[in-house]
C-alpha cells in the first residue's frame, strides 16, 4: 500500500462531510460510543482549559465539554463544526473555530490537549511541528491524550506509527502516564513533566487515572 507522503488537506475532510454528515458514524456507532466512554474514563474529573484537536460533529466534545471550565474545538471542515456547533449549543464555555492543526494551532496555555484519531492524517513533518505547539501551549502537569485506529488505513500513517512519532518527536517533554489497547484502538496518556501550578485548582489529585481496561 502506498501511503500519501502528505497530511491530508481540508478539502478531503469537506469532501467526506459532502457526501455524508456522519461520514465515520461517530453518533451511532457502538464501537465509537465504547471508545468514547474509555477515553473519558483516562481523564480527570476537570480541566480548568482544554483543547480537542478534530472535533468532527462534536459528539465526543458534548460529553468532554461538562469537565471543562473552557474547551476550545477545532477542524477543518466547515460542515463538520456547522454540526458541533448545533448539538452544543447549550454548552456553557465551549468555543468551535475552523483551524488546522498544528499551522493554526492556538497558544494556549491548556491543560489538556485531546488528539482523538487524528495524528496519523498528519506527515511525520506535521507531527514535528505539531509536538512543538503542544510542549509550548500545555501546562506544566497537563494532560495529553492520544486514540487511534490501529488497523489498516490508507492514511500518511498508522495509528502506533502516528502515536510512535510523536511519543519521540516530544521527548523528555511529557511521560507516560497510562495506556491501553483494544484489538481496534490504542489510548495513550501522556503527561507534561515540569511543576504544575501551585494556585488553587479543581483538577484531580496527582495519583492520576485509572488504566482503562
Amino acid at each position: 500500500m502506498t501511503r500519501p507522503p502528505h497530511s491530508l488537506p481540508p478539502a478531503y475532510f469537506e469532501s467526506l462531510y459532502d457526501a455524508d454528515p456522519d461520514p465515520w458514524r461517530f453518533a451511532t456507532s457502538p464501537y465509537e460510543a465504547a471508545k468514547y466512554a474509555a477515553t473519558l474514563g483516562a481523564l480527570g474529573p476537570r480541566y480548568d482549559h482544554a483543547l480537542e484537536v478534530g472535533c468532527a460533529i462534536g459528539v465526543l466534545t458534548e460529553r468532554l465539554a461538562p469537565r471543562c471550565g473552557r474547551l476550545l474545538a477545532l477542524d477543518v471542515a466547515e460542515k463538520a463544526l456547522a454540526a458541533a456547533r448545533a448539538r452544543c449549543a447549550a454548552l456553557l464555555g465551549v468555543t468551535f473555530r475552523r483551524a488546522r492543526f498544528p499551522a493554526e494551532a492556538p497558544p494556549g496555555p491548556f491543560d489538556l490537549i485531546l488528539l482523538s484519531e487524528v495524528v496519523y492524517y498528519w506527515s511525520p513533518a506535521d507531527i514535528e511541528a505539531a509536538a512543538a505547539a503542544i510542549e509550548a501551549a500545555l501546562r506544566p502537569g497537563g494532560d495529553l491524550l492520544l486514540v487511534h485506529w490501529i488497523r489498516e488505513t490508507d492514511y500518511p500513517l498508522s495509528g502506533d506509527e502516528a502515536t510512535r512519532r510523536l511519543r519521540q518527536a516530544l521527548g523528555g517533554a511529557v511521560r507516560a502516564v497510562a495506556e491501553a489497547r483494544t484489538d481496534s484502538y490504542r489510548l495513550d496518556l501522556w503527561r507534561r513533566t515540569g511543576a504544575p501550578p501551585t494556585r488553587g485548582s479543581a483538577r484531580r489529585a496527582s495519583k492520576g487515572p485509572v488504566r482503562p481496561s
